[in-house]
């Protein structure tokens, strides 16, 4: 899972040489679907009408905004950068939690969150010093999108607990597949696909990523969970990285000791605040 997810950040990358950002993130939410309904598309009976609601602000909240966001996001920084910021899910998980769903916290994980946040900064403004030409505002489209997978979490938590993993992300995909179509035909797609060698490659990229990067990976990832702990299914968070920056470092992009430190001190919060699984 590591490997696969990992691997999504430089997936991305290559898919935006040949597309815009809004190619990407639609063309990856069109291809997912195509296969979630393949294989799920049965599940959909066990969707109540009393969690519609619930499945289709899901569904934008972690499954379509998200693509949009690390697209437009990775237009700007590189690829590594995005996967450390990404590793803020299970901290914006904590804080949604206590803010929004009134989860109860340990001081240690909101220790953990603080932690993290300080860490953030750091690598923000290691890498507004460090890449003068890169623009790190864009930073913060990652951070939306950490927050989106955050609420998801806590939706399925409280809301969804009920109905299959391979149900609630099918039924996502059924609300967010037409708008991504609309948005795919809009930015003139299908009309250059067809004549343009970069956009087939990058298409490439992009139907990898979808199938492997967002379908496969989220069934292995429900099922990691559902015969591990949650703090062994968690640990993705760590190693996720590690396989970001090694495409990143082969891809010819820098990362100096700086920076290093500042995702040692984001991990160290995620860390933390994941400490009460400890217990599992």
């Amino acid at each position: 899972l590591s490997i696969i997810w990992g691997s999504s950040f430089i997936l991305i990358k290559k898919g935006l040489i040949g597309l815009t950002d809004y190619q990407v993130g639609a063309l990856r939410i069109v291809l997912t679907s195509f296969f979630l309904f393949s294989v799920g598309f049965k599940s959909l009976k066990e969707i109540k009408k009393k969690h519609w609601a619930w499945v289709v602000i899901s569904g934008f909240v972690s499954s379509f905004f998200p693509p949009f966001l690390f697209a437009m996001a990775q237009n700007h920084i590189d690829s590594a950068i995005a996967s450390i910021l990404n590793s803020l899910t299970p901290l914006a998980t904590v804080a949604v939690g206590i803010l929004l769903f009134k989860i109860f916290s340990t001081k240690r994980q909101l220790a953990g969150v603080v932690i993290g946040l300080v860490g953030t900064v750091f690598l923000i403004l290691v890498g507004v010093e460090l890449n003068p030409n890169q623009n790190y505002g864009y930073s913060f489209l990652i951070i939306i999108a950490s927050l989106g997978y955050a609420l998801n979490v806590n939706i399925i938590k409280k809301h969804l607990q009920d109905i299959s993993a391979l149900a609630v992300t099918t039924g996502n995909f059924v609300f967010i597949v037409v708008p991504a179509l609309i948005i795919l035909y809009m930015s003139g797609f299908f009309e250059t696909i067809f004549h343009s060698k970069e956009m087939q490659t990058s298409f490439g990229y992009v139907a990898i990523l979808s199938l492997f990067g967002t379908a496969i990976a989220k069934v292995i990832f429900n099922r990691l969970v559902q015969i591990s702990s949650p703090v062994f299914a968690s640990s993705v968070t760590y190693t996720m990285p590690i396989v970001a920056l090694g495409w990143g470092m082969v891809d010819g992009e820098s990362f100096t000791l700086l920076q290093g430190v500042a995702a040692a001190i984001i991990l160290i919060g995620v860390y933390m605040a994941n400490k009460r699984y400890k217990t599992d």
